[in-house]
């Protein structure tokens, strides 16, 4: 099966600051999956990025449209921030609200805990 992987060419499309002619038939995904076929992005053809026009979500961070030629002939796109996680990716430990310190104001409970 052809992937990606080895079809090195394409990965100089992804960051072209100019979309492919096909980007603009790419339908909403719903999954991070072709919406036709139901194959991976990772078995696309194509795939282009949208870096000129980052969204920002609630909790600062960006997120960018990334478009995807499947091999089925069907153009689709997706948040970056909706693709699966990577199983082989070491996650950055979640920062923790320490158990002394008020969740909504960040600042410690001065008079003691409440709880009996």
């Amino acid at each position: 099966m052809e992937t990606l992987a080895n079809r090195p060419h394409h990965f100089m499309e992804a960051f072209s600051p100019i979309p492919p002619k096909w980007v603009e038939s790419a339908t909403h995904a719903l999954t991070f999956s072709c919406p036709r076929c139901g194959e991976a992005a990772s078995v696309a053809t194509a795939v282009w990025i949208n870096r000129r026009a980052p969204v920002y979500t609630h909790n600062h961070k960006r997120k960018w449209q990334e478009f995807y030629q499947c091999e089925c002939g069907t153009a689709w796109w997706a948040w970056s921030s909706d693709r699966p996680p990577n199983p082989w990716q070491v996650n950055e430990p979640q920062e923790e609200t320490p158990p002394s310190l008020d969740p909504l104001t960040g600042l410690g409970d001065s008079w003691g805990s409440f709880e009996p």
